[in-house]
């Protein structure tokens, strides 16, 4: 390549280059930018050396100086494909993809055979999952390289990976033919691939073909249990059950307690369809082969029905409960669906609480005394989880099973931990969280109600006595302490209950710091497939690989993101509505508001000056946790490079003093919809949050989501009324051809052609006694309509507490905050309080205040 003046470097100075691109390789970027210096002070020009030193300050994070400092690189030298290299992993590091992609294709055009670059634009596009690109990459690659495997192997994954079943098998197939020597059993790599080539001929549809093969290479796999694994399998979907239940039944002699297998063995001997005394016969006798396993006694449990089904679930409860399983009640709780079996559970476990065990067959023989005083705690325990559980809810029973566990014993974790988990379901989260802690004082070495302890603690507010909870098992090593070592670990359960407890509190700044540091994780594990493109390769784990890739397809479908993304986009439309909370949650709106249900100036300004008091508390905390452990940190070592970036804004002020609330909730919305579409949740703060955007046509296709999710939902008739409103406005309202598309989608919904009043009249009749909720959602309209009897709607919600049919926990406290937050009086508040108390006496979010 031609060299434009002043670019020559002497050999020297190659040899220093060469210096600067290992010290970035080896992260060492503090002598990679002092000998990228000695390079430029004689060669100020050298493009090469500028791209190279844009790249290590950007991996210190001096990203301005760095994109500036390689366009002046490209400026000196449009033709060097280092530049344009550097160039495109800049933008690949600013996730900014498309950018990255164009660069790497003119580095090519520059450098049409450079591995590096072509290795770079390959992962990037098997990232974005632009199949095409991929194969036409690694077929380039291939034809660079045809003597490794790992670039034959990479082509047939992209093929397979856009449908190109009958392409990917031939890659494999030619690769195999140039193959002149015995392959030995140890290489694990050509193995690997032999079954990769069979899992696409049975993915593409080909099953006998599939089997056929596998019978050819099957002997000769180190992976003795996937082939054992697949040729069942095959069997079975070529419908050969005589020889896929031999299959199984080797499988299952191997692992007795594998689900998987006993569905395959299941449905190979046909048991579906056949009697329930014949089924139950074929599980006793793998019983009787396998003593020590319970999936073949517990599963006839499942379609055994009546004397039959009383009978084995006698056998199986009282052989767990002699024996003093714990986990008893969660092997046994998915009966409960079906009421006539959960009825005779409770009969039985109540008979041995009477000491009634009757005699059928298998129970009739004299328990040990150890057997006798499992049972003696074992059944009590089982009652209390079971007037627990939501489908035989009995909290009075359980607390009183409860106490007899204790009576019992009083140092054993799991009756505390039960007696906690009840009090949890009364709402009296501060005696849960108390008796939870006694729980994890009796074994403070044990991890498990270690977490259950902090999870309680932040259920009821307590977050800085969480985090010193959770301390316990963490490192504390780092300048940030224990929340810092729950960062590292991901511990994403514990951010989200973190961040939902800040959010009842109305701390937004924390909550929001939580969210998006969760955000970020989720964000990290997608990055994280950079790492695998090449490794897997190289290892030649080629189906983890791609189990791994559409993993990755579906990881924002986790519950975990989507508690996460919906809290968030509640706080955003919080700050939105009230952006007093971004100085405290004493501007909440729900403690001193006038009759209007806004707080008076001078309540505002008292709780303007008492926030701004309790944030600069908050910072100076935070300034002297940051000073205490600089004073105790061990200074590193000067060749130490990778330290971790220091918290600016631990605090989340930045977040909270956002001026576009509502444009940051997309960055949660977004994902949210378009992974969980059929979380209800999910859909109501889409509604909520598009109708503050004015997106009316995506706000009508939220409600038409929750009409199908939650036909009965109130919260969708108050919603209804918002789009209603809009539409018959004229000013502010939707534009016409938005306002004729909605009409026209939500038609039904919406019910255009009656009279607003009377449409919420008859919702508020046909409705009426239902539940709070839908009594919350027909004041809620009429408060709109008529704004003067909003006291007097006050009145309608209490007196609907004793009246609804449904009065959950989750309603009553949500209809408590709409009292609030609408401004209903001190009077109100009181009575509604007074009379959910006689539903829910222990709930601490409905005591009276103390004078």
């Amino acid at each position: 390549m031609a060299q434009v003046p002043g670019q020559q470097l002497s050999s020297k100075d190659q040899g220093l280059f060469r210096q600067v691109v290992r010290h970035f390789e080896s992260k060492q970027y503090k002598k990679g930018l002092k000998t990228a210096e000695q390079v430029l002070k004689k060669n100020p020009n050298h493009a090469d050396t500028q791209a190279m030193k844009a790249l290590i300050l950007h991996s210190q994070g001096n990203t301005t100086e760095a994109f500036d400092l390689a366009k002046i690189a490209l400026k000196n030298n449009m033709k060097s494909h280092v530049c344009w290299h550097v160039y495109g992993l800049l933008w690949r590091g600013e996730k900014n993809f498309e950018e990255a992609i164009k660069a790497y294709k003119f580095a090519l055009r520059l450098e049409p055979d450079s591995q590096p670059i072509q290795r770079d634009l390959a992962h990037l596009q098997i990232q974005m999952r632009d199949y095409e690109g991929y194969i036409e990459s690694r077929r380039n690659m291939l034809q660079q390289k045809p003597g490794f495997r790992q670039n034959w192997t990479a082509l047939a994954i992209a093929h397979h990976l856009a449908g190109s079943y009958e392409d990917a098998e031939n890659v494999l197939t030619t690769f195999e033919d140039t193959i002149k020597t015995r392959t030995p059993r140890t290489d694990l790599e050509h193995w690997e691939a032999i079954l990769y080539k069979n899992y696409i001929i049975a993915e593409s549809g080909d099953v006998e073909k599939a089997l056929d093969h596998l019978e050819a290479v099957g002997k000769k796999s180190p992976d003795v249990l996937g082939v054992m694994e697949m040729r069942a399998d095959y069997l079975l979907r070529l419908d050969r059950k005589e020889e896929a239940e031999t299959a199984y039944a080797a499988l299952l002699d191997r692992n007795p307690e594998n689900s998987a297998y006993f569905d395959g063995w299941v449905k190979a001997k046909g048991l579906q369809e056949a009697e329930p005394a014949e089924a139950k016969k074929a599980y006793d006798e793998v019983a009787s082969k396998n003593p020590r396993s319970d999936l073949p006694r517990r599963r006839p449990l499942d379609f055994l029905s009546g004397d039959a089904f009383r009978e084995a679930a006698d056998a199986y409860l009282l052989r767990m409960l002699r024996r003093g399983v714990p986990s008893t009640f969660a092997n046994i709780k998915q009966l409960y669906g079906d009421a006539s079996k959960r009825k005779t559970v409770q009969e039985l476990v109540e008979g041995y609480e009477a000491g009634k065990v009757p005699a059928v067959a298998g129970n009739a023989e004299a328990a040990t005394e150890k057997e006798q005083e499992n049972f003696k705690w074992s059944v009590p325990y089982f009652l209390a989880q079971h007037y627990n559980y939501a489908a035989s809810r009995d909290l009075p029973k359980a607390l009183e099973y409860a106490d007899k566990c204790l009576a019992l014993d009083s140092a054993s974790v799991d009756f505390y931990a039960v007696k906690a988990r009840t009090y949890k379901y009364l709402g009296n989260t501060s005696k849960a969280s108390e008796l939870m802690t006694k729980a994890q004082e009796l074994d403070l070495k044990d991890r498990a109600i270690n977490t259950k302890c902090a999870k309680y603690k932040l259920r009821n507010n307590q977050n800085e006595a969480a985090l010193e909870m959770a301390g316990k098992f963490t490192q504390n090593k780092t300048s940030g302490g224990p929340l810092a070592d729950l960062l590292d670990m991901q511990c994403v359960w514990y951010l989200i209950e973190d961040g939902q407890a800040y959010l009842r509190q109305r701390k937004l700044g924390l909550a929001l710091k939580r969210f998006h540091q969760i955000l970020n994780i989720f964000d990290v594990w997608q990055d994280d497939q950079f790492d695998f493109h090449n490794f897997s390769l190289r290892k030649g784990m080629i189906r983890a690989y791609v189990d791994m890739l559409r993993w990755e397809d579906h990881i924002r479908d986790h519950p975990f993101f989507s508690r996460m993304a919906i809290s968030a986009v509640r706080a955003y439309v919080m700050l939105h509505d009230n952006p007093d909370l971004a100085l405290g949650p004493m501007l909440n709106g729900v403690n001193g508001t006038g009759a209007n249900g806004k707080m008076s100036e001078t309540d505002r300004k008292k709780a303007l000056k008492k926030a701004k008091k309790e944030q600069e508390k908050l910072e100076k905390a935070e300034a002297d946790k940051k000073a205490l452990a600089k004073a105790s940190k061990p200074v590193p070592k000067a060749d130490v490079e990778d330290v971790k970036k220091e918290d600016t804004d631990p605090l989340g002020k930045t977040l909270v003093e956002t001026k576009t609330p509502l444009d940051d909730a997309m960055k949660f919305l977004t994902p949210l919809l378009e992974f969980c579409p059929d979380v209800l949740d999910a859909q109501k703060v889409g509604f909520e949050l598009y109708m503050r955007r004015r997106k009316y046509l995506l706000a009508a296709k939220c409600l038409l989501k929750i009409k199908e999710l939650a036909p009965e939902d109130a919260d969708a008739h108050f919603y209804a009324y918002q789009l209603r409103s809009v539409l018959e406005k004229k000013e502010d309202g939707a534009d016409e051809k938005v306002a004729a598309l909605v009409k026209e989608l939500a038609k039904d919904a919406l019910q255009l052609d009656v009279p607003v009043k009377d449409w919420n009249e008859k919702f508020g009749k046909e409705n009426k006694d239902k539940s709070i909720k839908h009594a919350q959602a027909y004041i809620q309209v009429k408060d709109q309509l008529d704004p003067s009897s909003r006291e007097e709607n006050g009145t309608v919600l209490v007196s609907s507490v004793s009246s609804a049919k449904d009065t959950s926990l989750a309603d009553l406290t949500a209809g408590l905050e709409a009292l609030q937050i609408r401004g209903s009086s001190t009077e109100t508040i009181d009575s509604y309080k007074a009379e959910a108390r006689k539903t829910w006496s222990e709930a601490d979010v409905f005591a009276a205040k103390e004078s």
